[in-house]
């Protein structure tokens, strides 16, 4: 009995020892109280290698960036006015087409046709009103000598003015059978993009089916249709009241430069399911490098901030307390250093508080770092002269 209270009790002091030294070994790593990652600790004298840079003040663009999607600057889907047989399609489909342009030609005979007949009606009535106005006017003078009677001039008269008439409706009767003949010809109504042909020559096409013949899209100039959030509203509204605002779209694997347009359109409300407003950019797109359903990244310049703060968007890492840099001092040992981000463009950040112009700050190799960790810098011994 007593053998089994010493073994127990043995057990008991070991584990006591063991969580007394991992208390001693452990540090914080903002502190560097530890030998967390290899810096200089109290027990350490390995250094850490790490790239660095230093933090400039420049000129920075104050931008806005989003998603945004391209859109075509007028949709036009062609369809026939007239029923009749398709006999020509004068373009393939994909093409580009100018406006005024012949696409379609449909049968013209039956029209031909109803507009001789209605001109030749025409030449009836007017020689019908002639003669109608000729005997209205002998009945008037016999009515003067009193021969004829009062009835027989208002019945003259009367069908002198019938027969004016349908000549007024014989002539709209042959503007319309000219009109009808003009349809039978289709024109592009603008310059753009022909997309697939939906009925091919000889299909009979109906007057305003459902089905068009073709969609043409206007790609130049095109819209790139973007939101934003209602926040940055004001800030678009202020600047756009100095001046026009140059937008930028890139698609995501698209390595040339973006293309440049202007903001054109500000939508009236803002959906409040998104808490976005509706903003669209013109772009002359010549080139044809932007496409109707394509996504884009769009970058609004709203203007410029020439005090700026900058750093590589390497050098700011994120912890449990927030956004943090690690900054190399004179002795070569790092500081933790909270910061607050401003925004970020591309591969810089601008730093709203937390650092100051000229101080170095790590920009790879922090996994091993702990604050009051020495560094080496990789590459400094190379610029040192022999």
């Amino acid at each position: 009995m007593r053998e089994l209270l010493f073994r127990q009790a043995s057990v008991f002091f070991i584990s006591l020892l063991a969580l007394a030294a991992g208390a001693c070994g452990s540090g914080d790593a903002r502190t560097g109280t530890g030998p967390a990652g290899g810096g200089r600790g109290r027990g350490g004298d390995s250094t850490v290698p790490v790239t660095v840079a230093s933090v400039v003040q420049k000129s920075m663009p104050i931008e806005i960036r989003v998603i945004g999607a391209v859109e075509a600057y007028s949709v036009v889907s062609v369809h026939a006015q007239i029923t009749g047989q398709l006999n020509a399609v004068n373009f393939k489909e994909g093409d580009d087409v100018q406006k005024d342009q012949v696409l379609f030609t449909l049968d013209k005979r039956p029209l031909e046709a109803a507009l001789l007949q209605t001109q030749a009606n025409l030449q009836r009535d007017i020689a019908q009103a002639a003669n109608a106005k000729a005997v209205a006017q002998r009945y008037e003078d016999l009515a003067g000598r009193g021969i004829a009677t009062r009835e027989q001039l208002e019945t003259s008269r009367a069908a002198s003015t019938a027969l004016e008439a349908t000549l007024e409706a014989d002539k709209a009767a042959v503007e319309n059978t000219k009109i009808q003949l003009q349809y039978a010809t289709i024109s592009s109504p603008i310059a753009g993009r022909t997309g697939a042909l939906m009925v091919h020559e000889g299909n009979l096409v109906r007057a305003n089916d459902t089905t068009p013949l073709v969609v043409i899209n206007q790609v130049a100039p095109i819209y790139v249709s973007f939101a934003i959030p209602e926040s940055r509203l004001s800030d678009l509204k202020r600047y756009m009241g100095q001046g026009t605002l140059s937008v930028d779209a890139l698609a995501p694997n698209d390595t040339a430069a973006a293309s440049r347009g202007h903001i054109t359109f500000v939508d009236n409300n803002v959906d409040q399911q998104t808490g976005t407003i509706r903003i669209k950019a013109t772009f002359p797109n010549d080139t044809h490098r932007l496409w109707p359903g394509q996504f884009v990244n769009v970058n609004v310049a709203l203007t410029r901030d020439p005090t700026a703060v900058v750093v590589p968007t390497a050098a700011v890492q994120v912890g449990q307390q927030g956004q943090y840099t690690y900054v190399v001092k004179a002795d070569k040992s790092v500081e933790y250093r909270a910061v607050v981000v401003e925004r970020t463009a591309g591969l810089e950040t601008v730093i709203k508080s937390g650092l100051k112009p000229a101080e170095t700050v790590v920009t790879d190799g922090h996994l091993r770092l702990v604050a009051g960790s020495h560094v080496t810098i990789k590459g400094e011994e190379s610029q040192v002269a022999p």
